[in-house]
């Protein structure tokens, strides 16, 4: 395993377009890149599900208002996340061609226009909605850029696990939009997210982890090595499985929803134990010389099933709530 470092904000900027006082000239794209637009997009999906679940009825156009108030915060809270990893951003392959290290946009560029839709959002979302889906988008947002990006990413390899709830929220402010208030339904939702997060996101570290310890991030992959990060993943897959059903129990959904997430839960098991099974000469964790992507066929499968399956976990829940309104 190679050296870990540390980076730190400050000590310095990526690239000379960004050391500039006057920056680049900022393209609509950029603006778009800023706002982790396919982020954004699984953020508003999970906020629109827990809105239609929720008990009670919001006008359609305080709907759109209050989707679009979630979008916004997200988005917002990625453009200032950006602005604060700049620098290790630049050290990573996934990330070195976003605006700022690719030197298309300057980094209190970013800062500004996260703050301003940070206001924004939560401004709206209290006067058109209610105190409480504000107060928790607020708290979402600080949460991803104080707790998360600034306070555990760079500093434990618990760092997804904690810092996993600023993504857990969005459904619970979906139904605060509805309802004004969090219950049990909301929690579970929360759960839900909260649980798939970790595995999701070490199925990319693992095959990604020569990036992380490069960029001096102590990702679990990094700090612990493939196999206990493997097992840890079935760990919360296994725990993730009876959350997922437990919708069926407390009366927010019904059977439909219920042998969807089973099926789905299985499968994901199923992509978790054959991460534990993977096998090769990156068996100890190594990194490799080259300190880039590392063969992890497993992990690589797993990846892009996590977001599938987070997804249609949600579409179910759409599904048995509309059968329900149905019949």
């Amino acid at each position: 395993m190679t050296a870990t470092h540390y980076p730190t904000v400050g000590s310095g900027e990526v690239g000379g377009a960004n050391s500039a006082v006057h920056g680049p000239e900022v393209e609509l794209r950029d603006f778009i890149a800023l706002l982790k637009p396919r982020v954004m997009s699984l953020v508003v999906f999970t906020a629109a599900v827990g809105m239609v679940l929720a008990p009670g009825a919001l006008h359609p156009v305080l709907a759109i208002v209050a989707i679009l108030c979630i979008a916004v915060g997200a988005g917002a809270a990625g453009a200032i996340n950006m602005w604060y990893d700049r620098d290790i951003d630049a050290l990573m392959s996934r990330t070195k061609n976003r605006p700022i290290p690719a030197g298309r946009a300057a980094p209190n560029t970013a800062l500004g226009f996260g703050i301003i839709l940070s206001v924004a959002s939560v401004s709206i979302m209290a006067l058109a909605i209610n105190g409480v889906a504000a107060g928790m988008l607020a708290f979402t947002i600080f949460f991803y850029i104080v707790i998360y990006s600034m306070g555990l990413k760079r500093r434990t390899p618990h760092n997804i696990v904690i810092g996993g709830a600023a993504g857990a929220f969005p459904p619970m402010i979906g139904w605060a939009a509805v309802g004004g208030d969090i219950t049990l339904g909301s929690i579970f939702l929360f759960a839900i997210i909260f649980l798939w997060t970790p595995p999701h996101f070490w199925a990319l570290a693992l095959y990604k982890r020569g990036d992380y310890d490069k960029a001096g991030v102590p990702m679990l992959p990094v700090v612990a090595g493939r196999k206990t990060t493997a097992w840890q993943m079935l760990g919360y897959t296994v725990a993730l499985l009876p959350v997922t059903l437990a919708p069926c129990f407390i009366g927010l959904s019904g059977m439909v929803y219920g042998a969807g997430a089973l099926v789905l839960g299985l499968l994901f098991l199923a992509f978790a134990v054959s991460v534990i099974r993977d096998s090769g000469p990156h068996e100890d964790g190594g990194i490799g010389e080259s300190g880039g992507e590392i063969k992890e066929r497993n992990a690589r499968r797993m990846f892009p099933f996590s977001i599938l399956y987070l997804f249609l976990i949600f579409v179910l829940l759409l599904v048995d709530q509309s059968l329900w309104v149905a019949f």
